[in-house]
């Protein structure tokens, strides 16, 4: 099977919930997915080019005054899209820097090594602080997010929060198995 674009449907995806510039798209993948899906300028632009040539996004032709383009899901983008969620997803290996330096760090001093854990704990609890300040956002209520979409944007948070829950308890269990070593 040929690997396909995910940049693509991550984009008609966003784009499927309301139009939008570049910026908006990128400002998405920052606050709504974090922990799940990056995208950066050097890849969201050459997206939106090729999937305008392709016919699954257009721009839209308003009186634009700030000079940004905003493109929107066209009916073919929608059916891309669409058949894309119905596909299972594929697995993804898994690649995590942190945890091949520490399999392999057992020589090294001590403090170094629990330091690595002190960065790597501190690191998820920013980032459930993040989860927790979304999940407020949510809580406060969020205009043109429907209750519909709201449950799917609560589970995908959570499963974000336990991730990091999960790593500060391993990293508080590993940190004690060391220190007792």
């Amino acid at each position: 099977m040929a690997l396909k674009n995910k940049s693509m449907y991550a984009i008609l995806g966003i784009l499927h919930i309301g139009p939008g510039t570049g910026y908006d798209i990128k400002k998405y993948c920052d606050t709504v997915l974090p922990g799940i899906w990056n995208e950066n300028f050097g890849h969201i632009y050459p997206t939106l080019r090729m999937l305008t040539e392709q016919g699954l996004i257009e721009t839209i032709d308003e009186e634009n005054t700030t000079g940004k383009i905003r493109y929107r899901i066209t009916a073919r983008g929608q059916e891309e899209l669409d058949g894309w969620l119905t596909d299972p997803p594929q697995p993804q290996p898994v690649r995590s820097e942190f945890f091949l330096k520490f399999l392999f760090a057992s020589d090294q001093p001590k403090e170094k090594i629990l330091g690595m854990l002190r960065e790597y704990q501190e690191y998820h609890e920013a980032r459930l602080a993040t989860y927790r300040a979304m999940e407020a956002s949510l809580d406060a209520g969020i205009s043109g997010v429907t209750a519909k979409r709201e449950v799917f944007l609560r589970a995908v948070l959570r499963s974000g929060m336990i991730g990091c829950e999960g790593m500060i308890r391993w990293c508080d269990e590993t940190s004690a198995a060391i220190g007792a070593l």
